[in-house]
């Protein structure tokens, strides 16, 4: 993909990207540059992965997205979603849940903790049987295994990362019905800040992924549909899948989230989405399709 030379000239000493189709057969191979071995820290990309383990959780019947959990009022759901009114780090609640979205790694803490507690095994041991195992990610690990991992603890090869992208956009280890609503707006309407981009209101997000809806400034590139979907990190990763375009990108460097970042990633996507859009006999699907939303200053401080 010639779109992926870019990454070249980024200002970093290391980066490895990597794109999929995502054809109606099912998603295709992976076009990629870089190092796809490497292993880099995922920051905040791991919050997807975390998810998924909560959501297989689910599935199995040892947790309910409407169990309580976190502060009064606030349930599985809340957390997963950033609405249960925790601060981003641990802390007593800084609002009550379901009136703003706060940005909570502390959340994901407690999601870790409840996850151990129901399941009866250690948070590390359950994400590596229930995500990291079956989907192949042999190389990623959770550095210092706390529940505070459980919100960017991740580290891991490109490859690994893709494969991550991949379940997020054609589900195998949950139900249809299930990653339709992880990936569709949660608590719709509640205003909130992306760290790095801004206050939004609203502030889409779903459960562990965040929905791009009508942010802007973004992550991702302009030509993004509102229905793309994933994450990022202050390490310098990120994962977006945008249903309607029917592409997968992700990447890791070695250089933490900036200015350069919020630069070179929307700069790569719109290459991206732009050669994809230009292949001949697979034009992208309309503007609708796939779940999720479609309607609707520089970067600052913080970090995800």
């Amino acid at each position: 993909m010639d779109a992926l030379g870019s990454v070249a000239h980024w200002p970093v000493d290391g980066a490895a990207v990597g794109v999929v189709r995502l054809g109606p057969h099912g998603p295709g191979p992976t076009a990629a540059t870089g190092d796809v071995g490497r292993v880099h820290a995922w920051a905040s990309v791991t919050k997807p992965a975390t998810a998924l383990a909560v959501l297989v959780a689910v599935e199995e019947g040892t947790l309910s997205l409407d169990d309580p959990a976190g502060p009064p009022g606030s349930t599985v759901r809340h957390l997963l979603a950033h609405a249960s009114g925790l601060g981003p780090e641990p802390g007593p609640p800084v609002e009550a849940p379901g009136v703003r979205r706060i940005y909570s790694n502390a959340g994901y803490g407690v999601l870790a903790t409840v996850l151990e507690e129901r399941a009866g095994m250690p948070f590390a041991e359950y994400l590596a049987v229930g995500v990291l195992e079956p989907l192949g990610m042999a190389g990623t690990s959770l550095v210092g295994p706390t529940p505070g991992a459980a919100a960017a603890g991740l580290a891991g090869p490109l490859d690994d990362l893709v494969a991550l992208g991949r379940e997020w956009a054609r589900p195998t280890l949950v139900s249809e019905t299930t990653w339709s609503d992880a990936v569709s707006v949660q608590f719709a309407g509640l205003a909130g800040v992306l760290p790095g981009f801004g206050p939004f209101d609203p502030c889409d997000w779903g459960l562990g992924v965040e929905v791009r809806g009508a942010k802007h400034p973004h992550w991702t590139g302009t030509g993004n549909s509102r229905a793309t979907y994933g994450h990022f990190g202050r390490s310098g990763a990120f994962l977006w899948i945008d249903p309607v375009a029917g592409v997968l990108c992700a990447g890791l460097a070695d250089r933490p989230f900036g200015v350069w970042a919020s630069r070179a990633w929307p700069a790569l996507a719109d290459a991206v989405l732009a050669e994809v859009a230009g292949t001949p006999g697979e034009p992208p699907a309309p503007d609708g399709v796939g779940p999720g939303r479609r309607d609707g200053p520089p970067p600052g401080p913080g970090h995800v």
